[in-house]
């Protein structure tokens, strides 16, 4: 059963702490980019960053993924409302883009990654299977746990390496050092204080 703990500018699903994680791109081929109910979220700034740079973005995309883009923008609203990034017909991001291996990549991140642009992929995307519930006083952060994923639990499972580990780069851009590092005292407070089952 999930705990929330409550750090001073967040709270956190204990599962993020004790579950393992690691993604295993070769077993799941990337497919967190087209399976879901919706797109990817963004908040307003990255929205306006990917529409500062759409000169930029456009020739990065697929055809199917520029013309939806060109034809929608690239957000739409979803059913509760959330602004979240553009698919296209068969559900896929329209950023996303099929490398030679057969894994699906972001063309954001492959624009940051070039030096084209100065953003990275949503943050939402980086922190995935950690997903931000807006919170009254303070954002919640959830383990979302999904079948697609079963590789990557495996993998983390193999390799001993707990869901805030693997997304310590993420959650640092996302919240910043000091909430990492509070996490980090979180972790090693509950593993030597939860209660027994």
């Amino acid at each position: 059963m999930r705990t929330i703990i409550d750090l001073d500018t967040v709270q956190l699903t204990t599962d993020i702490l004790e579950e393992t994680f690691v993604c295993d791109l070769k077993k799941c081929k990337g497919s967190c980019c087209q399976s879901g109910e919706a797109g990817a979220p963004l908040s307003m700034e990255e929205i306006n960053l990917l529409e500062d740079n759409m000169d930029v973005l456009l020739a990065t995309l697929t055809n199917d993924g520029r013309a939806a883009v060109e034809e929608q923008g690239v957000f739409y609203l979803d059913v509760d409302g959330e602004t979240v990034s553009t698919l296209i017909e068969d559900g896929t991001c329209a950023f996303a883009f099929k490398e030679k291996n057969g894994i699906l990549g972001c063309s954001i991140e492959r624009a940051f990654n070039e030096g084209l642009i100065a953003f990275n992929k949503p943050l939402s995307c980086h922190l995935f299977p950690i997903r931000v519930i807006a919170e009254e006083k303070k954002p919640l952060l959830m383990y979302e746990r999904i079948s697609i994923c079963a590789p990557a639990c495996s993998l983390g499972n193999e390799l001993k390496v707990p869901v805030y580990q693997f997304l310590k780069e993420a959650i640092i851009r996302g919240f910043g050092t000091e909430v990492y590092a509070d996490v980090e005292q979180a972790a090693e407070f509950w593993r030597n204080n939860k209660p027994s089952t």
